[in-house]
């Protein structure tokens, strides 16, 4: 892919400084702990609802954003790193580096359906109809297959889909399962194993290469903790 001037543009104002978005949601409060270990803690804004705030080490801002716009931001050259699921990361195909696996953040994209269904072989699903908030990595799985699935695209809780007939099937991520059950549903197939990554804006890794360097080598430790 090539790169744009704007990333690079972005990226040279500051060479010491760094910005890194972070996903509000599941994820913050694990990566927040992390980033303190490491020096690198967040200092709350007055109100508590600022979405850039200042950290405890110098020449470093965070951004808060949701989860799928982190790829965008740290693409697009406004953050130099972010902290992503891999399942966003997967699902958004923004061209980034991944320099750091995080021991956080574990859960799993899953095919799910009525309890009823759940030893019946996916490949014997008719056109299936599959609701999910991850519309290219569920038509992507059912196609490599050779089932013509058709794929509703939902914002909310997909685990209604199957309850009120708009769907066969729902592709979400799981961690206990305990959802899923609660609603009559089973998971099926697991998709993607995922978990917390840490990404890079690829004109940043070149032009702030120390300051970078410098971060990833203070959380390292901290994620041994």
């Amino acid at each position: 892919m090539v790169e744009s001037s704007q990333p690079a543009a972005n990226a040279a104002v500051g060479l010491d400084s760094l910005v890194i978005a972070l996903p509000k949601g599941r994820l913050l409060d694990e990566a927040r702990a992390c980033l303190e270990r490491a020096g690198y803690g967040l200092r709350e804004g007055d109100n508590g609802r600022q979405l850039v705030l200042p950290s405890a080490a110098p020449h470093v801002r965070y951004v808060l954003a949701k989860p799928a716009d982190v790829p965008v931001y740290v693409e697009s050259g406004a953050c130099d790193l972010g902290i992503a699921g891999l399942d966003v990361l997967r699902e958004a195909q923004r061209d980034l580096l991944e320099p750091l696996i995080l021991p956080f953040g574990h859960c799993r994209l899953a095919i799910a359906g009525p309890a009823g269904r759940a030893d019946r072989p996916l490949r014997l699903e008719t056109n299936p109809r599959v609701a999910t908030k991850f519309p290219r990595l569920t038509e992507a799985f059912f196609r490599q297959r050779g089932v013509s699935a058709e794929i509703i695209e939902l914002s909310g809780s997909v685990e209604l889909a199957p309850l009120v007939d708009l769907a066969d099937l729902i592709v979400d991520l799981v961690q206990s399962g305990q959802t899923l059950r609660d609603n009559g549903l089973a998971e099926l197939r697991v998709i993607l194993h995922s978990q917390a990554v840490l990404v890079a804006n690829r004109a940043a890794w070149r032009l702030k290469a120390q300051a970078i360097g410098a971060f990833i080598a203070a959380l390292r430790p901290a994620l041994e903790e």
